[in-house]
């Protein structure tokens, strides 16, 4: 029994070994079919993976990730996969459990693959939401980053839907909008629109050719007869989209977008946005931009650094970067002239080629290829401006490089070379020059200058306009070199062609007796050369047709009598020659229009002006040594418009009352053209309402009634009066007030009884007052026992108070009735009993539009803003809901700005100087822009910045503690 079992033992055994082995060999068929099928359908897989990779470039960074992630483990089992096929003898090895997870991950592979593919067919299909702009991006730098990084910010807010991005050729505007362009083109999946369309506009467009282009990049076709309402077939297409972009390079002219077929956000298309670049702000503002960006120049550093990328290490060698660095310097920060010559000196290692580079670039003398490539840019701008445009540009070049031009100086300038309609009244064409002028700088050919009203030409732009004006075919021939340092004239510069000669703010002590005689000149510009003392008889000679000449600042005496051979001078500028005593007799200069004597030495009226009936404009301010106008001189003037004597000592006299042989102001009042008065008298009481047609005739006036030589008239605006050092007690100046828009009273006696009088005898306000000062006015008393009965001057604007004892602001309101609802500027000084500005008791209501106050020295003054006793129902917050800017300065008592910090929401600068009593545990708001804090002790200990602007408004209050100004750095301000 025991052997049988043996042998059944061992048949079983065989018979499960043989059962076995055909298993195996039948799984292995199977399994070697589909490892050989799964791996033929993954190596297509991977195939296409590759390509799609290829195709991504640059695009999508995290999906071109997850593919090369994916090819890494595909590469790997694939390897596996083929080393068990190639070993398929034996089944243990393909039957054990690492062959069957190989299986497995192939097969997850796969479908991860086809997973892949379909992502990147999204993104492959994205790619036609954006195209790429072919062209160079900008170099990274903070600036240009910043102005991509604001643009981005305004595509993303809901009430813009237009942004202007403006500025002058060659800052990179298209540089700009083609990076914009492209990184929506590198983030096309994600970006923010269903469709962004590139249009390049240029100088001479067309609005079809636009819209052919737009539809172009949406692949819309047309039949004949739909292209003639392509603007519809666009507008509807776009229409079917949740979003869209259009860039619009280089826009000359506005464009009517609805025309284009551009749906807009009042149609409900909010997520519809358009950006445009262009060379004129003017251009952004006609197409309604709710966003305007301009492109300025690159700072010193930033340039620095574009010109040794563009000019190679070379830059940075010992022997040329000090070259180098003056080179970048001469571009002026303007990007395509920093590219343009450094790439030109790239890899140029001679000094001299730099040294050369360096003169050609300082003497406004480019190479061919500079002059192609910068100023060909900027010849578009120049081409597009009107001709008389053209010369008012081109003019502004005879000043030196970074010369700060004075507008109005300059607009009469222009009137002279007739630019201007010298028909139109004085005031229409300062109008009319100032608007040129804002289209200039709109077009960014002039920017702002360093002071108030002025302009300069940027470095460039100067260089620009000389070489314009040294091609004869332009039409403007003209030698400039103003601000040489020159000490002699080159003479062999002189050629018969020239129009404009500028020799101004030099260091010239001589003239040449003569020159080759040019008898195109009409301009010849020698001011500001403080070492010339004579012009030769024979040097004017040579310019026998000139129209403007100005020796403005030289040390001249007297002119030459060949000044009196030019019969079409229009304009004899001689302002600040102060060595200048005497003028020959100008009659036979017929055609003078201007004649500018400000702040010379002159000390008699010019003789002959009488004859001369084409002279508008005599310009005699701070004439402070003119003592004689012969009588009946200006009663000859009959075209004459401006007459400014402001400052001037001249001493006018009333008929009757004149000095023998003088003129009188009854002269004056037979001028039928005036336009502009500015004289002063020496007392207010010889100016009657006699005068009054006169003054209602004019448009502008300035009146300065006062003893004082040195006295003089500082307000602004149409009709200003100011009387300093005068007793007006018995003075009746309200038929005057009638016409006045700025009060100016200094050191006045009897100021009690002229205002008992004004507020007593006068039923009316004096609404054209929008000034009032009071300076030096310590005889003033506000207990005079009465009250005026209405706001005697109800629009004032300004009012600054100097030396005058008030305890309050707010008694000006019984005083002359004031309600203070248009003022906008409170300045205070020196007020020696003022205790607060404003109590609620002293004020009747709020100051709805005050923005701003100064206070400086005023010894006792604890409080701002006494606000504690409003009555129940009173919103402090509505008491200041504009003050925004708070200068305090020399204020040894104040302790607190206002006893309720409410009423200071609105406020977003405060300048705090010598205030050391002011509490120190307080809070500062970082949004609040403080300038500076000095000699403030209390305020210096400690404290905190509050970045939220509407939260711990309690420093307003007794807590005042800005400790962290002291690290703050500013300009101080104004005096007061």
């Amino acid at each position: 029994m025991e052997c049988l079992g043996t042998i059944l033992a061992a048949v079983v055994a065989e018979t499960c070994r043989g059962m076995c082995s055909r298993a195996h060999a039948t799984m292995f068929r199977s399994n070697t079919k589909t490892l050989k099928k799964e791996l033929e359908r993954l190596k297509k897989v991977q195939s296409k993976v590759n390509e799609d990779l290829n195709k991504l470039g640059n695009q999508d960074k995290s999906l071109k990730k997850k593919l090369m992630i994916w090819l890494r483990k595909v590469e790997e089992n694939v390897s596996t996969g083929e080393m068990i096929l190639e070993n398929r003898s034996s089944c243990a090895i393909f039957s054990s459990d690492k062959s069957v997870a190989v299986l497995e991950e192939i097969k997850r592979l796969n479908e991860q693959g086809h997973e892949l593919l379909v992502e990147t067919s999204i993104v492959e299909s994205s790619r036609e939401r954006v195209e790429l702009v072919l062209g160079p991006s900008f170099h990274p730098q903070k600036t240009a980053q910043g102005i991509l990084d604001t643009i981005k910010d305004c595509l993303k807010k809901e009430n813009v839907q237009k942004i202007g991005i403006w500025g002058m050729g060659g800052v990179g505007k298209t540089t700009l909008v083609r990076t914009l362009n492209n990184e929506f083109f590198q983030e096309a999946a994600t970006q923010q629109f269903a469709l962004v369309v590139w249009v390049t506009v240029s100088k001479d467009f067309d609005l079809r050719k636009i819209q052919m282009d737009i539809a172009t990049r949406m692949r819309i076709t047309f039949t004949k007869e739909e292209k003639k309402d392509i603007g519809k077939i666009i507008h509807d297409r776009l229409s079917q989209l949740k979003s869209f972009l259009l860039i619009l390079d280089d826009v000359w002219k506005p464009i009517d977008l609805d025309s284009l077929g551009i749906p807009s956000a009042a149609e409900g298309f909010k997520d519809f946005k358009v950006v445009l670049t262009s060379r004129r702000l003017e251009v952004c503002q006609q197409m309604m931009t709710d966003e305007n960006i301009r492109v300025g120049y690159l700072q010193e550093t930033e340039a620095w650094e574009l010109f040794c990328h563009n000019a190679g290490e070379i830059a940075n060698s010992d022997e040329v970067k000090p070259l180098a660095m003056d080179v970048s310097r001469e571009c002026g920060g303007l990007p395509l002239a920093i590219i343009t010559i450094g790439r030109a000196l790239r890899g140029k290692r001679q000094v001299e080629v730099w040294k050369h580079a360096l003169n050609m670039l300082k003497s406004s003398a480019p190479s061919i290829d500079t002059e192609e490539k910068i100023f060909g840019t900027l010849k578009l701008s120049y081409d597009f401006l009107q001709d008389k445009t053209k010369g008012c540009f081109l003019f502004c070049a005879l000043f030196p490089e970074d010369f700060s031009i004075k507008v109005t100086e300059l607009i009469m300038y222009w009137v002279v070379e007739g630019f201007l309609d010298d028909q139109q009244h004085y005031e229409d064409l300062i109008n009319e020059g100032v608007t040129l002028v804002d289209g200039l700088k709109d077009s960014c050919l002039l920017e702002e200058g360093d002071r108030a009203d002025t302009v300069k030409m940027h470095d460039v732009v100067r260089d620009f306009a000389i070489w314009i004006m040294s091609l004869p075919k332009e039409g403007f021939h003209s030698l400039v070199m103003a601000g040489r340092g020159l000490k002699e004239i080159p003479k062999y510069k002189f050629v018969p062609s020239l129009q404009r000669i500028s020799f101004m703010a030099n260091n010239l002590n001589t003239l040449p007796d003569h020159v080759v005689e040019c008898v195109e000149t009409s301009v010849l510009i020698l001011q500001k050369n403080s070492y010339l003392k004579e012009v030769p008889h024979g040097f004017l000679q040579a310019f026998p047709n000139l129209r403007i000449l100005d020796l403005s600042g030289v040390r001249i005496r007297t002119l030459p009598d060949s000044v009196l051979n030019h019969y079409n001078l229009r304009s004899l500028v001689l302002r600040n020659c102060k060595y200048l005593r005497y003028l020959p007799s100008l009659k036979s200069l017929v055609k003078l229009q201007i004649l500018d004597l400000h702040e010379s030495g002159i000390k008699e009226f010019p003789r002959g002006l009488e004859a001369l009936i084409s002279l508008r404009y005599i310009f005699l301010s701070n004439t402070r040594q003119l003592r004689s106008i012969p009588a009946r001189t200006i009663l000859g003037l009959s075209s004459l418009e401006v007459l400014d004597m402001s400052g001037s000592d001249y001493r006018w006299g009333l008929k009757g009352t004149e000095r023998e042989g003088q003129a009188t102001l009854e002269e004056v009042t037979c001028l039928s053209h005036l336009q502009f008065l500015a004289i002063k008298f020496h007392n207010v009481l010889s100016f009657s309402n006699e005068f009054n047609s006169l003054l209602e005739r004019l448009r502008t006036f300035k009146l300065l009634f006062s003893p004082i030589i040195m006295a003089s008239c500082h307000a602004t605006g149409k009709g200003c009066l100011s009387i300093s050092d005068v007793d007006v007690s018995e003075a009746s100046i309200g038929w005057l007030l009638v016409h006045v828009t700025s009060l100016s009273l200094i050191q006045c006696a009897g100021l009690n009884a002229m205002f008992k009088n004004l507020v007593t005898m006068s039923n009316i306000s004096f609404v054209a007052v929008k000034s009032l000062s009071l300076h030096q006015c310590s005889n003033l008393s506000f207990s005079g026992g009465y009250k005026a009965k209405l706001d005697l001057f109800p629009n004032l604007d300004e009012i600054s108070l100097v030396t005058v004892n008030l305890k309050s602001i707010g008694e000006l309101t019984d005083f002359l009735g004031l309600r203070f609802k248009k003022l906008r500027m409170l300045h205070v000084s020196s007020c020696e009993e003022l205790k607060n500005i404003f109590s609620y008791k002293t004020l009747a209501g709020s100051l709805p539009n005050l923005e701003e106050i100064k206070v400086k020295s005023c010894r006792i003054l604890e409080e701002l803003f006494n606000f504690s006793s409003a009555p129940v129902g009173v919103s402090p917050e509505s008491l200041l809901p504009k003050l925004s800017v708070v200068r305090l300065d020399y204020l040894p008592q104040l302790r607190r700005v206002c006893s309720d910090g409410t009423v200071l929401k609105h406020l977003k600068q405060l300048e705090v100087k010598s205030c050391e009593l002011l509490p120190s545990d307080g809070a500062v708001r970082e949004d609040l822009k403080p300038l500076e804090v000095q000699s403030c002790e209390l305020l210096q200990n400690n404290g905190k910045i509050v970045k939220d602007l509407e939260e711990e408004l309690d420093w307003y209050m007794m807590d005042v503690h800005p400790s962290l100004w002291r690290h703050a750095r500013a300009p101080p301000p104004p005096s007061i």
